[in-house]
């Protein structure tokens, strides 16, 4: 396999569930969660009992990760694209990898590990 990177996933479900989890890591997502928790409370006051609320932590708890691990994301690949710009000899194709679903930059990261290749 070559080292093609276009941008565009060849499975649209893989992509679609990376978008996801992007947005996901975006502010807005806590004011939904906020948000919903306020019309259960108005809503149905009676449902939310101990388990409800456990499952609104829950949620807000994996957007509070999920944040954390995109902000450290997006700074170890602002490092990493500066290391590519300044370095002459690396390949600029791999300035936009992080474009790429997960199962493609496995298999680029595997063939560019194999100690068979020049």
């Amino acid at each position: 396999m070559g080292a093609r990177f276009h941008g565009m996933s060849e499975n649209p479900i893989g992509r679609h569930l990376t978008d996801l989890g992007t947005l996901t890591a975006r502010p807005w997502a806590f004011l939904i969660v906020i948000l919903y928790g306020g019309l259960w409370l108005l809503f149905w006051p009676e449902t939310l009992d101990p388990h409800g609320l456990v499952t609104l932590i829950v949620w807000a708890m994996t957007l509070f990760i999920q944040r954390a691990q995109y902000r450290d994301t997006q700074a170890l690949h602002a490092k990493l694209d500066e290391l590519l710009r300044v370095e002459g000899a690396a390949r600029n194709d791999l300035m936009r990898i992080d474009e790429e679903e997960p199962e493609r930059i496995e298999e680029h990261r595997a063939a560019g590990n194999d100690p068979r290749k020049p």
